[in-house]
């Protein structure tokens, strides 16, 4: 037998609250081989998970049994004095939770799992380990610190604040044993102990509504104190906390001036606990080289004004300001569970032009977020300006028209040695280009290399086809997705918008699920919904609501209930559901009590199918896509689909409502179609989306359904002559409709198009992520971002669960569904996806009538395998007929299909289709 190991995981769903992140280990969540995590989990129930990993066929779990203990020794002797589950015969190996003794603050606890398979018992894991955190508020024993006002060196009327430089020194005068740092730096902080960062995290913490959560962050820093005298550094930026842009309070939420909350807990060898508090006994000063920092305009630095070891011990503050107390900030204090941002990786110039003027234009080759790495040596009082931009206007200089009033510029100023590096701390921009004024010295690559940041997640999913459009849209996509992850989804990186819109990603979402390991980081944005949701039961356009847009159209807002469900598919945690469905019954209740007329339709929308293209590409040349088009139908077909998720969770939580959602269900699909079906096979106007969300949210009755796919198949291949035609609500659904109607070579047909409007048209186009509109190359600039992901709608979902044929079935993978299409002119399909319980791969080649499939069903799942062909007789595994082959359970006939039960295994199928 082969070998068979279990790897645990710390599963923190963020919903249920566990936790935050250790910054000062490398940390892929669910894809750590030991979790040997010291975070601060700050909830009771934690969920943990393990896979198995063995290629051996048909390979389950039949029974676990877990252990807790209060410390490694009692671990190693198996002394579960925390939790005992006992032997459990399950297959259970994703949402076990803790259920044993109360857990108190700042707890070690260690654990680990035997794990019992049909094959064998693989006895007792390497342990793991997490520590609880903060669980009440006593349990901070500082204040709030800051400098609430306008300083010297802020600018009031430009809403510029430079740099605020926090230091305390402190003495051990004993051995440590252990110390834990606890921070919450608003808007944005670095920590320095001894002059060395804590942590390789940038713009932390994630951003919240600062007056509903504040997320704190946890750091073992043992190593990083000296025995003897040691000094805490902290520099301060703005954030979100204070807000750009305030000229409209009205819509731009502000919460103050920056802050912090600061604890380091010291264990000394002799049993005694020393806390270092944030207090009126540190110092700040404003006067530091950072002079401003702004998310949207940039950071400015001046090295001249370094202060030089002035986060070591020995450091003469004597010019520095005593901190002043300040009031505390509303939200209340919670562990960070999603993953910090970082700089992910660094990309290198791919040319640098130098211009008759001096400047510099630097290309990266590839659009994406971040900033640049500064080597340079020149003059004392010399200002290199870096000003960022996505593209090149026709006379070779930056295009910055579609940034609006974000200048996306950095200033440094040189001290004066011989060689410097500089990197900013407190902004990002989006671009693929820099212009670089006034740089002294010889001109290098490796003197401009390009940070790429986002949120620390793993790539979990892989593609590739034979047909290399597909491929590069793919990788367009992984582009744009990873560098619009930033605590949040917002909608674009470089303009003075950067919002986390709800409307961009109901199906988008979706499909970003296979790339990414980001389901902590959704389960964070649904806690960002549900804090903003008003009392009355309104749910923002924008959540966190740093703009205050609540306008209440079921497109936007309903983003809320068609996330929390998929999470829950691709999950299979149920505490989300749970955690959020009350939230989203009084959004349901609010929306049907203010907007729904007397035949149970919805009258509310705000911006209808946004974004749809212009008819050509030169009758949108100029065009500001910044228009609205509110849809009665849209609303009221889209309230349809929330009202049967709301049933079907509903049935999952065992709730009684669940019945009355699918009977108002009913009667919305009563009326809708008495206001909207033309009878002909069309809806409302006959707009491509229209149809596609009546078939889609199955609208349409059965009779009549084959009418509206043959409306639907003409619109697309005579009226758009083979070519999508949907604003951000229609392309979120227009894939998986096609798939439905069993028209998946039409659908290839339109993700595979190279002229306008589509996906292929932006990359002929030059672009390297995927734009804000069809129309991105003629469009008017104020609404024309270039890194944008709404408009991938649900191509991805496609890309994985049809084209690859890797989709789940039950409970979040452990039964998959494999019945991949193989649309005409696509001969091959490679792809992967790590799941909870391992990785699933499909890797399929057509050549003329012949299949050959190979697939990996990971350990303690099946599968339900769908091959085409003529007769069982046609189909062979390995060389054998498939009544030979181990690890088949079950042969039956599925209309063109041969449909086989499988158990964990690598498979190769071949047959005649």
């Amino acid at each position: 037998m082969k070998l068979q190991r279990v790897i645990l995981f710390f599963v923190l769903i963020q919903t249920l609250g566990f936790g935050s992140t250790s910054y000062g280990q490398k940390l892929h969540n669910l894809r750590c081989e030991l979790m040997n995590n010291p975070r601060g989990i700050d909830r009771q129930a934690p969920r943990l998970s393990w896979e198995i990993q063995d290629s051996t066929r048909g390979v389950y779990q039949i029974g676990y049994h877990v252990i807790v203990s209060s410390s490694l020794a009692k671990l190693e002797r198996e002394i579960g004095d925390l939790w005992d589950s006992g032997k459990v015969n399950s297959n259970n190996s994703t949402t076990v939770y803790y259920d044993g003794q109360k857990l108190e603050s700042r707890q070690q606890v260690y654990w680990k799992v035997r794990v019992y398979t049909n094959k064998q018992d693989l006895g007792w894991s390497a342990p793991a380990n997490w520590t609880t955190g903060l669980r009440y508020y006593k349990d901070w024993k500082n204040r709030w610190i800051g400098l609430d006002g306008y300083q010297d060196t802020d600018d009031e009327q430009k809403g510029q604040l430079s740099g605020r430089y926090f230091r305390k020194d402190f003495e051990t005068k004993k051995k440590v044993q252990k110390a834990t740092a606890y921070i919450m730096g608003l808007g944005l902080y670095e920590l320095s102990i001894n002059g060395k960062k804590i942590g390789d995290h940038v713009l932390a913490p994630t951003p919240t509504d600062y007056s509903t959560n504040i997320k704190y962050n946890v750091f073992d820093v043992t190593s990083d104190l000296a025995q003897g005298e040691n000094t805490i550094g902290v520099i301060l930026g703005n954030g979100r906390f204070y807000a750009m842009r305030q000229a409209k309070p009205y819509k731009v939420k502000s919460f103050g001036f920056p802050k912090l909350q600061f604890q380091l807990e010291i264990q000394y060898n002799d049993g005694s606990t020393e806390y270092i508090e944030s207090d009126n006994t540190w110092k700040v000063s404003t006067n530091g080289p950072i002079t401003s920092n702004n998310e949207y305009d940039g950071e400015d630095y001046d090295a001249r004004k370094e202060f030089t070891g002035w986060d070591m011990a020995n450091f003469d503050d004597h010019s520095w300001q005593s901190v002043n107390y300040v009031q505390e900030p509303a939200g209340r204090f919670e562990a960070q569970l999603n993953a910090p941002m970082k700089v992910m990786m660094d990309i290198h110039p791919a040319q640098i032009i130098q211009r008759e003027d001096g400047k510099l234009i630097i290309d990266y080759g590839q659009n994406f977020t971040g900033w640049v790495k500064l080597k340079v040596s020149g003059p004392a009082g010399t200002q290199v300006k870096l000003r960022f931009a996505e593209s090149l206007d026709e006379q070779g200089n930056l295009f910055v028209a579609n940034l609006r009033d974000a200048k996306s510029t950095d200033h440094y100023t040189l001290k004066g040695e011989k060689e410097e590096e500089w990197e900013p701390k407190f902004t990002y921009h989006g671009f693929r280009y820099v212009e670089v004024s006034n740089y002294p010295g010889a001109i290098k690559k490796e003197n401009f290399v390009g940070r790429f940041v986002y949120d620390d997640m793993a790539t979990i999913g892989s593609f590739q086809s034979s047909d290399s459009l597909l491929n590069r849209i793919y990788k367009n996509a992984w582009w744009g997705i990873a560098s619009n992850y930033k605590g949040m989804p917002i909608d674009c990186p470089q303009r003075n918008e950067r919002q986390p819109w709800l409307g961009d990603r109901p199906g988008s979402a979706y499909g970003e699920t296979f790339l990414f390991d980001n389901i902590n980081f959704y389960c964070k944005w649904l806690d960002d919904i549900k804090l903003s949701q008003k009392d009355d039961g309104s749910i923002p356009d924008v959540a966190p609501a740093f703009w205050r847009y609540y306008s209440d159209n079921s497109t936007w807002a309903g983003t809320y209930i068609i996330v929390a469900h998929m999470l829950y598919k691709q999950s299979g945690d149920i505490r989300i559901l749970k955690d959020h469905y009350p939230a989203m019954k009084k959004w349901i209740n609010y929306m049907q009590d203010r907007y729904n007329d007397d035949s149970g339709l919805m009258v509310k929308d705000s911006y209808g199918d946004w974004c749809f293209p212009p008819e050509s590409i030169e009758a949108g040349r100029g065009k500001i896509a910044d228009k609205k088009y509110p849809s009665k139908l849209l609303a009221s077909a889209t309230f349809y689909h929330l009202l049967t998720l709301m049933g079907d969770i509903g049935d999952v939580l065992q709730d009684k409502a669940a019945d009355q959602y699918a009977k108002e269900a009913l009667k919305v699909k009563k009326a809708f179609n008495q206001t909207f079906n033309n009878g002909d096979g069309t809806y409302g106007s006959n707009s491509l989306t229209e149809n596609i969300l009546a078939y889609n949210f199955d609208l349409v009755e059965v009779e009549e359904q084959k009418k509206v796919r043959e409306n639907i198949t003409n619109l697309i291949n005579h009226t758009y002559n083979g070519h999508l035609h949907n604003g951000v609500v229609g392309i979120q659904w227009l894939m998986r409709a096609l798939h439905k109607m069993g028209e998946d070579d039409l659908a290839l047909k339109i993700a595979t198009q190279k002229t306008y409007p589509s996906w292929g048209y932006m990359i002929e186009q030059g672009a390297t992520t995927i734009w804000e509109l069809w129309n991105g190359n003629t469009a008017h600039p104020k609404m024309n971002s270039q890194n944008h992901v709404m408009m991938l709608g649900d191509l991805l979902v496609w890309y994985y669960e049809q084209l690859a044929g890797i989709a789940s079935k039950e409970n979040a993978f452990q039964v998959i569904s494999m019945k991949p299409v193989f649309p005409k002119g696509l001969e091959a399909v490679k792809a992967s996806y790590q799941s909870l319980y391992g990785e699933i791969t499909s890797d399929w080649q057509v050549d003329g009538q012949k299949l050959r499939w190979q697939i990996t069903i990971p350990p303690n799942t099946e599968a339900e395998v769908f091959i085409p062909a003529r007769s069982e007789t046609e189909v062979f595994e390995s060389g054998k007929h498939l009544n030979q082959s181990e690890g088949i359970e079950k042969i039956s006939r599925d209309e063109d299909y041969i449909k086989v039960s499988l158990k964990s295994g690598n498979y190769l199928f071949n047959s005649h289709i």
